[in-house]
């Protein structure tokens, strides 16, 4: 019984720190202790370190290493695809070889660069396959499979540690803790056998296809040992081109604990504490601190840079489409054009198939072309080809060139947004700066390297054109300051990184050699200030000066005779009367017989209600606004959409929130003597033995009875801000369009009025619209205002009467299996919305009493976004100054 209750009270404790490893701050801060522990570790050896004499180092690697260490880098990466081939055929994927050898590249050098234990290629993977057709329920436990089995190589190679054969000795005895991290590393080897052969496992993952075969076993944790044993052999390669008397078991050995740190650490590609730990092994060998961080720096660029940059290159012709659709805007039987370097390219599946990740990797070989100018221009050039350069070009060339590599350098970090974003101005901006940087860049010190890369990334752009299809694209505040703080990072990162380079470098410059260009480093400064105050100049010129005709024809304003005609041949709603506010654009599709009225917010267009116009039409008068609002990078919502019309933006691929209902009452079954508005007659006989007036007055009205009701209102609001956007608000020439209900005493003072909406449904429906009272007027003063409006309108022949919206009404509720989103709303719903005195619940219970019928309104929305930050800007519309216009 004792064990029992220790067993359970284990249990709690491993409960209690799984619960504590999910906060996000606690899995965050992780890698972060890591590395300040291994920093601690390593801080003498990290004094040692002089930027100037690794650059040195650097430089005097000869071309032939270069590309020797270069070839065995990706000879190493090719080689991990070796995972894909393993689930290819454990799984039976219809994925070709050439296919499977492409995603195995493109996941494994993304994953190598943001996560070095290879989970970090799991999205990557499934977006991949998915895209060539592979099933979800055979693409699920291929990926599940995958994960767990890459670092069983790196286990194998811990007990290869543990039995001497790749003994780093020195290096555990002086950092016991790392002993820890080898075992723990060894011991996953065996549990993941254990796994792989248990009967749950055939039965979730092998899908009741018996157990993992042992030579599956065999076959996994063999490729995750070419993986990591082809990554060790290129750190001793590199290693031993910049080292001296390198032997083979000792800096293997040293890479093994480096990896086991780097994975520990869960750091983005094991950045720090892989980089710590070897560096502290090197040293102890004997190494010099700088030669030490050489290999270090060329093995992160040519193990993970380089490969990197290749997969995105490979990604961004693999993952995208010709033409000029996406998501959010596809339309039945569009088929996007090809171009004869697709064609070439000629990949199966390739042209059906779009997702953002192939233009933002475009985006991010713009922005790599950008850092590439700028680190060139910041570390010395080589000497002979300085030499070179000064014996053709004059001095003043070479430094105007320089100068303006730098400009071009921030221009292209920050057209790469652009890019992403598929703006046709972007890449005809792009493209000129990458020709023109290519020129500084072979002016400036005869790079032709860089000039090559830049003009490849051109070629590719070219390749890509039609993909560029957006006129413009919105420009946030938030943005804009996320980027002039990254843009202003780099330029500090410039300058350092030139004044330090450059000092160190000139001291270890051979006699004699002392080239004028290389001892101009004080402009450094200058030339960096330069730079990113020049860029973001030139940047806002020409987002402002840019036409602007072709956007406000998206926006079309109020037209009050089209809207008229318009509405005199199709169904309205109860929201279609706010239309006449003039605060909301207008976008006539389908040759002018739908319309769909919206407002914008950031980086939205929200319509109003459901579009207006024939039914067999909205569907493609959707999509044909949705294509507009996509070609200046704005996506469309639709606020308080009916059920009618549910089917039709599910078909369009949107999601549903539940914002609420709409009181609607029945006029035919209306009765104020019915028992069950007994509370209601006994208002009414009270106000009418009191002497109360009630007028109905049709537009227009007298200028003399809007002053009146100014005030009214101006005495309800109370000094708070007049809402808008689904709500009507006090304007004069609104008021003038339809009847207004005024309730006065006895002496003829006006205590209330509403004024009431058409629902433009050939005479069936009214709403009330603004309902507005003074203070201290008697109780029931509003009930019987709503009493004398529904029998003058069952009167007038009319057939439902709408009280209004109330917000969040039946969302979520106590429903165990709602969204939290929706059981946030029913929280809300409950206790918030105190605005004017009413809360959510408080109006409804205030609607009962009516006995409406309730008929939900929804938000419509694209996957893309996410709830709580579309909330926030529905917030931000309807709580703004209702003047505010529709494109800001």
């Amino acid at each position: 019984m004792h064990s029992k209750q220790q067993t359970l009270e284990r249990f709690k404790i491993v409960r209690l720190i799984l619960s504590i490893y999910r906060i996000r701050a606690v899995r965050a801060l992780f890698p972060v202790a890591i590395i300040a522990f291994v920093y601690w570790e390593g801080q003498h050896e990290l004094k040692q370190v002089h930027l100037g004499l690794i650059m040195r180092e650097l430089r005097r690697v000869p071309t032939s290493a270069i590309l020797q260490m270069i070839g065995f880098s990706l000879l190493s990466v090719a080689v991990m695809s070796a995972y894909d081939y393993l689930i290819r055929a454990h799984f039976r994927l219809k994925v070709g070889l050439w296919s499977t050898f492409r995603y195995a590249w493109i996941a494994n050098t993304f994953n190598n660069l943001i996560g070095f234990a290879g989970l970090a290629g799991v999205g990557l993977r499934t977006l991949l396959y998915k895209k060539s057709g592979v099933p979800t329920s055979v693409l699920t436990p291929a990926i599940v499979f995958l994960s767990p089995l890459m670092i069983t190589g790196l286990s194998l190679l811990s007990w290869a540690n543990i039995f001497g054969l790749l003994p780093a000795t020195a290096l555990l005895e002086e950092h016991r803790w790392l002993v820890f991290a080898v075992w723990g590393m060894a011991l996953y080897l065996p549990v993941f056998v254990f796994v792989q052969r248990s009967s749950l496992y055939a039965k979730w993952i092998n899908r009741g296809k018996g157990r993992t075969s042992w030579l599956t076993v065999v076959n996994s944790v063999g490729a995750s040992f070419l993986e990591w044993s082809f990554a060790g052999v290129t750190f001793w390669t590199i290693s031993s081109h910049l080292l001296d008397e390198v032997h083979f078991i000792a800096i293997f050995g040293i890479f093994t604990i480096a990896a086991i740190a780097g994975i520990l650490s869960m750091a983005p590609g094991g950045i720090g504490a892989f980089d710590l730990i070897a560096l502290l092994g090197l040293t102890q060998l004997g190494y010099q601190t700088d030669k030490a961080m050489a290999v270090l720096v060329i093995f992160r660029l040519f193990y993970y840079v380089i490969p990197w940059l290749i997969g995105l290159v490979l990604a961004a012709l693999e993952i995208g489409l010709q033409g000029k659709k996406d998501q959010d805007r596809s339309v039945p039987g569009f088929e996007p054009s090809l171009n004869k370097w697709q064609k070439i390219w000629g990949w199966p599946g390739q042209y059906t198939f779009l997702s953002d990740l192939g233009m933002w990797a475009l985006g991010k070989l713009v922005l790599a072309s950008g850092l590439i100018l700028l680190l060139s221009a910041a570390v010395p050039g080589l000497l002979y080809r300085l030499k070179i350069t000064e014996e053709i070009l004059p001095f003043p060339v070479m430094q105007l060139s320089h100068h303006l590599s730098v400009l071009i350098g921030f221009m292209l970090i920050l057209l790469s947004r652009g890019i992403t974003l598929r703006v046709h101005s972007a890449y005809v901006w792009t493209s000129i700066l990458l020709f023109i940087g290519s020129l500084f860049a072979v002016t400036k010190g005869f790079d032709y390297e860089e000039a090559l890369l830049l003009l490849i990334v051109a070629l590719i752009l070219w390749i890509s054109r039609s993909r560029f299809y957006r006129i413009s694209a919105p420009i946030s505040r938030q943005s804009a300051i996320r980027w002039f703080a990254l843009t202003s990072v780099i330029a500090l990162s410039y300058y350092l990184m030139g004044c330090y380079v450059h000092r160190g470098f000139l001291k270890h410059l051979p006699p004699g050699v002392q080239p004028e260009w290389l001892q101009r480093y004080s402009h450094v400064a200058f030339t960096a200030v330069g730079g990113l105050v020049l860029s973001w100049v030139l940047l806002i010129m020409w987002v402002n000066l840019r036409p602007h005709h072709k956007e406000n024809e998206l926006f079309g304003t109020l037209d009050v005779a089209k809207l008229k005609h318009f509405l005199d041949g199709v169904r309205g709603n109860t929201l279609t009367h706010t239309l006449f506010l003039g605060d909301k654009g207008f976008f006539w599709a389908q040759n002018d017989k739908v319309l769909l009225a919206f407002a914008r917010v950031r980086d939205k267009l929200v319509v109003l209600g459901d579009p207006l116009g024939e039914s067999s039409l909205i569907n493609e008068a959707i999509s044909e606004f949705r294509q507009a609002a996509d070609q200046y990078g704005l996506v469309v919502v639709f606020y308080q959409a009916s059920p009618a019309f549910l089917s039709v933006y599910q078909e369009q691929g949107y999601r549903f929130f539940k914002l609420g209902e709409e009181a609607v009452i029945s006029l035919d079954n209306f009765a104020l003597s019915d028992l069950k508005n007994g509370d209601l007659q006994r208002v009414s006989d009270r106000f009418e033995r009191e002497g109360m007036i009630v007028e109905i007055t049709e537009a227009p009205h007298a200028d003399s009875l809007l002053r009146d009701l100014r005030t009214i209102s101006d005495e309800w609001l109370n000094g708070r801000a007049e809402k808008g956007y689904s709500l009507g608000w006090f304007k004069v020439e609104y008021l003038q369009r339809a009847p207004i209900v005024v309730l006065r005493n006895t002496k003829g003072t006006i205590l209330a009025f509403a004024s009431i909406a058409p629902g433009y449904d050939q005479g069936l429906t009214l709403s009330v619209d603004l309902l507005r009272q003074r203070k201290n007027v008697p109780n029931g003063t509003v009930d019987y205002l709503l009493v004398c409006m529904l029998e003058w309108a069952k009167s007038k022949g009319y057939r439902r009467f709408n009280l209004g919206h109330t917000p969040l009404s039946s969302s979520g509720g106590q429903d165990p299996g709602a969204l939290k989103e929706e059981k946030l709303a029913h929280q809300v719903f409950n206790r918030g919305g105190h605005g004017h005195g009413y809360g959510f619940a408080r109006l409804r219970r205030y609607k009962e009493k009516f006995n409406p019928e309730w008929e939900p309104r929804y938000l419509a929305y694209p996957a893309s976004l996410t709830l709580p930050v579309l909330t926030l800007d529905l917030v931000r519309l309807v709580s703004r100054h209702p003047e505010h216009k529709t494109n800001n």
